[in-house]
């Protein structure tokens, strides 16, 4: 047994490492379109835009703060891809805003889709309603005081709830905040992040009684999320996937071009995740000013 000790000192190391949600990536068929919609509709700011002729796409990062201290959305546009199919597993994302009701006007008024009209959630106090983008991604808006971190939660849906659970807290050093189960409804949810969900961006993790398996769609691409050492977070993600499924699908390394150090792997429902040096997170940033 006495193999055991590196690696349960490795599996500490998560937990240790200095760790945050730094983006998610999806995929759009209308950079600008989305752009307009996301800065006049949702309040957000956009913080760069890049564009990669040689490789055929453009990427967009907006959100409510700054990349070094704040959660943005990674909008890609692939050259004359107009439309993707989002699947049935994405869920949605969700903005925190101190009124709902006064948000969902404005993105009426500037021509967005309305598909649950602000009110409390049913059996609670909790105000929220729930608008579509132009290219049909979904977010919930929550009514909450004020926050750091408006761009609250990327809900995905998952087959086996309490294997997810282990996998973040054990892979990604998450710890399980709050889960909710709704016999009514029949489905169960975990929120998963690092701090607390009304500081900071949590996963939402959604079981749908009897349902394990999911379409992914084209569309939703990846969360990334902050370490101190690739190489090392790399070999965690290695030795839980072995015991509860998810593949490494990048080894760490650095980027050719940026040279920013990545690794990248599937939770055991497919769902992809980057880690992302932080140093080389940070230098990145400063190069585009």
């Amino acid at each position: 047994m006495a193999e055991s000790s590196p690696n349960a000192e490795l599996l500490e190391w998560p937990k240790k490492d200095k760790r945050r949600l730094l983006h998610v990536v999806y995929r759009v068929g209308d950079l600008d379109r989305t752009i307009k919609f996301y800065t006049e509709c949702f309040g957000m700011k956009l913080l760069r835009k890049r564009d990669v002729p040689e490789e055929k796409y453009s990427n967009a990062f907006l959100g409510f703060g700054p990349e070094e201290t704040n959660f943005v959305v990674e909008l890609t546009y692939n050259y004359g891809v107009t439309s993707y199919d989002i699947g049935n597993g994405f869920g949605h994302f969700a903005i925190a805003t101190q009124d709902a009701y006064k948000l969902v006007e404005d993105i009426r008024a500037n021509g967005g889709i309305v598909t649950r009209e602000p009110g409390p959630v049913k059996g609670g106090t909790t105000v929220i309603a729930f608008v579509k983008d132009p290219d049909g991604y979904i977010f919930e808006l929550i009514q909450r005081g004020p926050t750091p971190e408006p761009l609250c939660q990327v809900m995905l849906r998952v087959g086996d709830l309490d294997r997810s659970i282990q996998f973040y807290e054990k892979a990604l050093g998450m710890k399980l905040l709050r889960k909710v189960d709704n016999p009514q409804y029949k489905y169960t949810l975990a929120m998963m992040g690092y701090a607390d969900e009304y500081e900071t961006t949590v996963l939402e993790l959604t079981y749908n009684y009897g349902v394990t398996e999911y379409s992914k769609g084209n569309a939703y691409a990846q969360v990334a999320i902050g370490t101190n050492d690739v190489y090392k977070s790399a070999e965690v993600v290695n030795l839980v996937t072995q015991e509860l499924g998810g593949k490494i699908t990048r080894q760490p390394g650095p980027l050719p071009g940026i040279n920013t150090k990545i690794t990248s792997f599937l939770d055991p429902d497919g769902w992809k995740t980057v880690l992302v040096d932080n140093e080389d997170f940070l230098k990145e940033l400063q190069k585009k000013e």
